[in-house]
């Protein structure tokens, strides 16, 4: 019996942890493919546009330059985030300084969790995909325990087949949560690479912006 068959004559519950496993081990490639796509992409662009900025001779220009780099829109928040039109609001009452705190601290955590965006996904698939294979090992032994039992006589032959066909579901689990795991980890040194790029350029922003002599 192979694991098709396995599928297609198990139980309810068996083809319910089978499918969960399935659509565990797609959307966890769906998110890697597409977050390695993005890490890539976002990296270069925030280094050009950082470098962009401090070539511009103004504010300015330097967000207009920006607008053709930043795809993914990590850098131009921030930017833009420094012209303040607080008006006569609770937001507008502090001094500059606070002013420009709050706003850039507010755009940098709207650029973080587009980065940080399928992170969760990839460490729950990693941390329950093992947990999930090993339900259906135990159920498929339960019921194969079962089967035996009806049977009356016991061969080793009849033991080993369908509890080696159980055990299909723990690896399963594995091959599910390991690619998980190991991308969590790798994007995750991606993003907390940017992040202390994007953390590092709102601190000089601030600093540049909150100057009275800054050419805005």
């Amino acid at each position: 019996m192979n694991l098709a068959q396995f599928f297609l004559q198990g139980d309810v519950l068996a083809r319910g942890v089978a499918l969960l496993l399935l659509a565990m081990s797609v959307s966890s490639w769906v998110v890697i493919l597409w977050k390695a796509w993005l890490l890539h992409r976002a990296s270069r662009d925030v280094e050009r546009c950082i470098a962009v900025f401090w070539q511009s001779g103004n504010v300015q220009d330097a967000t207009e330059k920006i607008k053709a780099f930043d795809r993914e829109a990590l850098v131009l928040p921030m930017v833009e985030a420094t012209k303040l039109e607080a008006g006569n609001t609770l937001a507008g009452a502090g001094g500059r300084e606070t002013q420009l705190t709050r706003v850039l601290r507010n755009a940098l955590h709207l650029s973080l969790t587009k980065l940080q965006h399928g992170q969760v996904l990839l460490a729950t698939v990693g941390a329950t995909a093992p947990f999930v294979g090993l339900l259906g090992t135990v159920w498929g032994i339960y019921h194969a325990l079962i089967g035996i039992a009806t049977a009356g006589q016991v061969t080793i032959d009849k033991i080993s087949g369908p509890v080696g066909e159980s055990l299909i579901m723990t690896a399963a689990g594995l091959v599910v949560a390991i690619p998980a795991v190991l991308a969590y980890n790798v994007l995750g040194r991606s993003v907390a690479r940017i992040e202390a790029e994007l953390e590092g350029f709102a601190r000089d922003l601030r600093e540049l912006v909150g100057s009275a002599s800054a050419p805005i």
